[in-house]
């Protein structure tokens, strides 16, 4: 019987080296395939890294070339608004020209009626 309890020893003994081998052969595979996994995952997050600092920087290039339109927008605007003043103050002082040859035109149209009643007196005394 100790034969036969040796042999079964050694049998559990090869059994259980076999399954301890077969399981770290598992854990193993499990191990790698899960490194991949972990691999492919981080470069796809790498992928969409790249992808969205591309985005960035488009996204920071147009906001420089708004920002650079905004400013020439402005540029244009104020030099708009400076010949608009320019054309009010010219405007105003026409106006004003106006009304001064308006009235220089009214003594004038009163000194030759004054002028025409004086001649038409004179031809009345001759």
């Amino acid at each position: 019987m100790s034969t036969v309890l040796v042999v079964v020893i050694v049998v559990i003994v090869l059994v259980l080296a076999a399954a301890a081998v077969v399981i770290a052969r598992r854990t193993k595979e499990r191990r790698r395939i899960e490194r991949e996994r972990l691999a492919e995952e981080a470069e796809s997050h790498r992928d969409e890294a790249q992808t969205r600092a591309a985005k960035a920087t488009s996204l920071s290039e147009e906001e420089q070339a708004k920002r650079a339109e905004a400013a020439q927008a402005a540029e244009v605007a104020e030099a708009a608004e400076r010949v608009a003043e320019e054309h009010r103050d010219r405007a105003d002082q026409l106006a004003e020209e106006s009304e001064g040859a308006g009235a220089r035109s009214e003594r004038e149209r009163e000194r030759a009626r004054r002028h025409g009643q004086k001649a038409d007196e004179i031809e009345e005394n001759l």
